[in-house]
């Protein structure tokens, strides 16, 4: 059986355990509490160097990290319903609408890093949200700019079914509600999160239908 390491509230769990549930693909999930440092524990780190989650096990034991790669990797094993068009220009768009918030609004927000902010640079918890809520200020505002304007959009990210795109915009939205951010000037955003989590596959990934979430 394919296992997900994970946590909860993990953006990047988070993100595999929607395109494993659009593709219809039996998994089961060990949780990783990143609060209580089981990252840095030996053998999460003989799965994962960086001492992170998600790490994907394959049935046949192949180890898979790094969300983007673990959810393409699926995409080309199970291909249907793919997670990209079938157009390499609308592959460059959804992966470019991905990347944004995987690898510029993710990566400056993550536990980690605000771990860092608190207990290293010693700065105070109404500083903490305010990195926090710049960061994602700066690039919904983006975000929002594009899908408002090209044709490409359309119920979700790109076109009327679930992408790649929409796998990450999910859980970032998600984690900006969590930290009480003020989502009101990006209603196209919130339209394209109410059409995913409309859908099964969406609900289950949830964080509070998680095994590890009481």
């Amino acid at each position: 059986m394919t296992t997900l390491y994970g946590y909860f509230r993990s953006s990047a769990a988070y993100r595999v355990r929607i395109a494993l549930n659009l593709k219809g693909l039996d998994y089961d999930q060990a949780p990783v509490n990143l609060v209580k440092g089981e990252q840095r524990g030996e053998e999460n780190l003989a799965r994962h160097p960086q001492g992170m989650v998600p790490t994907l096990v394959t049935d046949n034991g192949l180890q898979l990290t790094q969300s983007l790669a673990i959810c393409e990797y699926l995409d080309e094993k199970h291909p249907e319903p793919s997670l990209l068009p079938a157009d390499a220009e609308g592959r460059a768009r959804v992966r470019a609408l991905a990347q944004l918030v995987a690898c510029e609004i993710h990566p400056l927000n993550n536990l980690r890093v605000l771990k860092y902010l608190v207990r290293e640079l010693e700065v105070d918890e109404d500083a903490k949200l305010a990195w926090y809520r710049h960061w994602i200020i700066e690039g919904f505002d983006a975000l929002e700019t594009l899908l408002k304007r090209e044709l490409g959009t359309g119920d979700f990210c790109h076109g009327d079914t679930p992408t790649l795109a929409d796998v990450c915009l999910v859980p970032q939205v998600f984690n900006a509600e969590r930290f009480e951010c003020d989502l009101s000037a990006y209603p196209t955003l919130r339209r394209i999160v109410d059409h995913c989590n409309a859908l099964e596959a969406f609900q289950k990934a949830a964080p509070g239908e998680q095994p590890d979430a009481g």
